[in-house]
């Protein structure tokens, strides 16, 4: 385990659930250390430092690093240059395009199982409107939209290009966006800096994702799926959920006969949570399953890229390919 900040710890939460052999855990921080020791029961004699000691002492099989971003590509490439067998990113995978090649290569390389820890798709909060939007009732997403307090685009934005990528069924081809002109301080510390505003992607098949998280919102997350014949509302935080759907009979008028009767329903989720969904994304890492792969992780930093070229250029659109500023490092946590 790299990294022991607040989400580091979770991480170690994970690995205790699935009653793995935490064999070292590392921090250039040694009160972030005794904190893991404190508050993980990991025992001072797993605590490192010093990662060639951690290397020569542990020869972990699995790294997870859950240290900031500047910081990720070097880690994972290391990890796998010392033999690891899997590799385990938190998110954003990397602070450029370039840095997210350089970590899928390396660990193709030497044949490392690598995953980025986009959990969202194990959250129940994401999972149900997915399948859901998917089914004849609500015949398919159209529209997916995020409203919620200032959460930051690298920080949780990438949550959302990930979750949307699997509800589309298909990436990001094109974003606009506009930045938030206030830029809020970064509680991770002043070098690193994410940014507020408003975003607009689509897919090459027409489905659009709406994020607005500007700096000016201080409260809360919810997401709404709109669809040919109905809608999904979430409140990630809390687990709410609602729904209105178009009866049967009415599913093949025009959609311009939006007020046709619906049968609607409320129910209780599961609110979004990590420690059990990271778990789920090692299980499935160790699995060969459902892995969020690092080509996936890349996806959501090339669509948050093109938010910073097109806000950057009079919000025009811009595509998601290969006319992207690869070589470019963003200040990203």
């Amino acid at each position: 385990m790299i990294g022991t900040g607040r989400m580091g710890r979770r991480h170690i939460q994970a690995l205790q659930h699935l009653e793995l052999d935490l064999r070292a855990v590392f921090d250039v921080n040694a009160d972030a250390l005794r904190l893991a020791h404190a508050e993980n029961g990991v025992p001072e004699d797993r605590l490192f430092t010093d990662l060639e000691q951690l290397y020569a002492s542990a020869r972990p099989e699995c790294v997870v690093i859950a240290t900031t971003a500047d910081s990720h590509c070097e880690l994972a490439c290391m990890a796998a240059e010392r033999g690891a067998r899997y590799v385990l990113l938190e998110k954003p995978m990397a602070v450029s395009l370039a840095e997210c090649d350089r970590i899928i290569e390396t660990c193709a390389a030497h044949g490392v199982g690598l995953a980025v820890n986009h959990q969202v798709r194990f959250m129940d909060v994401y999972a149900e409107p997915r399948h859901l939007a998917a089914t004849e009732e609500f015949g398919g997403l159209e529209s997916m939209t995020v409203v919620g307090g200032n959460f930051g685009f690298a920080m949780l934005g990438t949550h959302y290009f990930e979750a949307f990528r699997l509800a589309a069924g298909e990436p990001v081809a094109e974003v606009t966006a506009w930045f938030s002109d206030e830029i809020v301080p970064n509680p991770r510390g002043a070098r690193f800096q994410d940014r507020a505003g408003c975003i607009r992607a689509t897919t090459a098949g027409g489905t659009r994702l709406y994020i607005d998280a500007s700096a000016d919102q201080g409260h809360g997350i919810r997401v709404t799926y709109a669809c040919r014949n109905g809608m999904i509302t979430v409140d990630a935080l809390t687990g709410e959920m609602w729904s209105s759907a178009r009866e049967a009979q009415h599913r093949d008028l025009a959609t311009t006969r939006y007020g046709m009767p619906a049968t609607v329903r409320r129910w209780q989720a599961r609110p979004a949570e990590v420690v059990e969904s990271t778990a789920t994304v090692l299980r499935e890492l160790f699995a060969k399953g459902d892995v969020v792969t690092g080509e996936d992780g890349r996806a959501a930093i090339e669509a948050l890229v093109a938010a910073y070229q097109s806000a950057e250029h009079g919000n025009a659109p811009v595509a998601v390919g290969a006319n992207l500023d690869r070589a470019r490092t963003f200040p990203w946590a």
